[in-house]
């Protein structure tokens, strides 16, 4: 059942895990750890990307906010190609993010690209499987909250074959 016109709500229990003793009484003598607790699901354990001072082993909220971006456009898209017969074998996308600090440590996001690599089966049509990555970007619900720029270069393959160009049919 899909369902329109409704509103959804989304929980999370964040807890600071930094505290090593002092609290923040100074900006070098605290840990940047956390988790998310999300009700019934698995425990997200993150801290700040190491250039402000993270744990680089853990998810920082620069990656989960690229992951939230690209995963969104990847469902976004499955569906719809489900819905107007593009059968999906593979979908694969190496999203890059660029983020500007400023001087006095504050930023913003200037860009995110997404390179989605989708391979569909022979009798799938290469130019709606194409067509599609717009129609989604427009659906995807993270993307149309945000006001970075998002530029989508997207390479569809066609079981075993090689990269077609946008446009160019399967033979």
């Amino acid at each position: 059942m899909y369902l329109h016109d409704m509103k959804h709500t989304y929980n999370a229990h964040l807890i600071w895990d930094g505290n090593l003793g002092d609290g923040t009484s100074s900006y070098a003598r605290y840990a940047r750890d956390y988790h998310v607790d999300f009700a019934g699901k698995p425990e997200l354990r993150g801290s700040a990307d190491p250039m402000f001072r993270g744990v680089a082993a853990r998810h920082n909220p620069e990656d989960l906010f690229l992951a939230s971006i690209t995963t969104c456009h990847m469902l976004s898209y499955l569906a719809l190609c489900a819905r107007r017969g593009v059968n999906v074998l593979s979908y694969q996308d190496r999203a890059h993010a660029v983020l500007a600090v400023r001087a006095d440590g504050s930023g913003t996001f200037e860009s995110v690209a997404l390179s989605p690599v989708v391979t569909i089966a022979r009798d799938s049509d290469p130019a709606t499987a194409m067509a599609l990555h717009e129609a989604a970007h427009a659906e995807c619900f993270v993307a149309s909250s945000l006001r970075v720029s998002i530029a989508i270069d997207a390479t569809c393959l066609v079981e075993s074959d090689e990269p077609l160009a946008v446009g160019e049919r399967a033979s």
